[in-house]
């Protein structure tokens, strides 16, 4: 049994995974309203006594991202003015995220700037999983726990009984996670040498590694306007692969995603449910769940025990 002191609150970005979480944990979620004023300020009201409670808020800052980071913002507000003994911001999915270095002239660090807007709302802790870039935890000046949705993917990747595996990474960036994987499968590892064009489109330049007569999965943390993931599905078939499938630990399946999607050489598209797919649903979609992921990390952080195990 967790102590008495906890409770789990849940904006409105992805209700279902804030139950399933709730389910593992084996408590209720916290009452709370989160809407809107008239004219679209968000409006809060906590219902539940939190005072000197160990508060978990449970927020994927996906689409809409402005109203789903500014709803988290005035939440955490709202359990500060309410006395919370402790604040953690669970947000499985972290927006703002894909920039996070100067990489142009006049452009801004918003992974950065929205790091300090949640330690200014006086966050005492983060939970988040498979951030765009793992040099973000260095943003926050407070605990940040980093999951992985790897151990989830894998072990449905193994039940899968692939035979003559390849784990590729679909750009340079990648090259670490694509690894982790290829490790923990006992299989190979490819990459897909590519350039950008620009922010939605990609030429595949070359493919790294063996992946003839080949089964062959394709790892990333997100897929957005799914350009990237295409192209290297692409490329992959064209230099003889059997079969590709892809594990994406986001699916944020922005602009012409779908689209793509379904005419892409992809067959399987193995999903986390850090982001709600809503009206976007496809047959080749396997979505797996983070909620004993994200349940086991609060409660291990609840009680004050290691998390360490959760990272591998």
């Amino acid at each position: 049994m967790l102590n008495f002191d906890l409770s789990l609150f849940a904006g409105n970005s992805n209700p279902e995974l804030s139950r399933r979480i709730a389910d593992y944990l084996g408590v209720k979620l916290g009452e709370i309203e989160v809407d809107r004023f008239s004219e679209g300020e968000v409006r809060v009201k906590v219902n539940d006594n939190v005072r000197g409670r160990d508060v978990f808020i449970v927020q994927s800052t996906c689409a809409p991202v402005n109203d789903n980071l500014m709803e988290l913002l005035i939440m955490m507000d709202a359990m500060r003015r309410a006395s919370a003994y402790r604040i953690t911001a669970v947000i499985p999915f972290f927006g703002y995220a894909r920039q996070d270095r100067k990489d142009q002239p006049r452009v801004p660090i918003t992974a950065k700037l929205v790091a300090n807007l949640i330690t200014a709302a006086r966050a005492d802790r983060v939970i988040t999983i498979d951030l765009h870039a793992g040099q973000i935890q260095g943003f926050f000046d407070i605990p940040m726990d980093h999951l992985y949705a790897a151990p989830v993917m894998i072990k449905h990747i193994r039940e899968m009984g692939l035979d003559d595996l390849v784990v590729v990474s679909p750009d340079v960036g990648g090259v670490k996670m694509a690894r982790a994987f290829a490790k923990r499968l006992n299989a190979d590892l490819a990459i897909v040498d590519k350039r950008r064009i620009n922010g939605e489109v990609t030429e595949v330049m070359n493919v790294m590694g063996d992946v003839d007569g080949k089964a062959v999965v394709i790892v990333d943390d997100l897929v957005a306007t799914a350009s990237s993931l295409v192209e290297a599905a692409a490329a992959v078939r064209n230099k003889g692969a059997k079969k590709v499938l892809a594990a994406i630990s986001h699916p944020v399946l922005s602009g012409k995603a779908m689209e793509r999607l379904k005419a892409s050489e992809i067959e399987k598209l193995i999903i986390t449910d850090t982001i709600p797919l809503h009206d976007k649903k496809d047959d080749r979609f396997i979505v797996l769940s983070v909620a004993p992921l994200l349940g086991e990390a609060i409660k291990r952080i609840h009680r004050n025990e290691s998390v360490s195990s959760l990272f591998v």
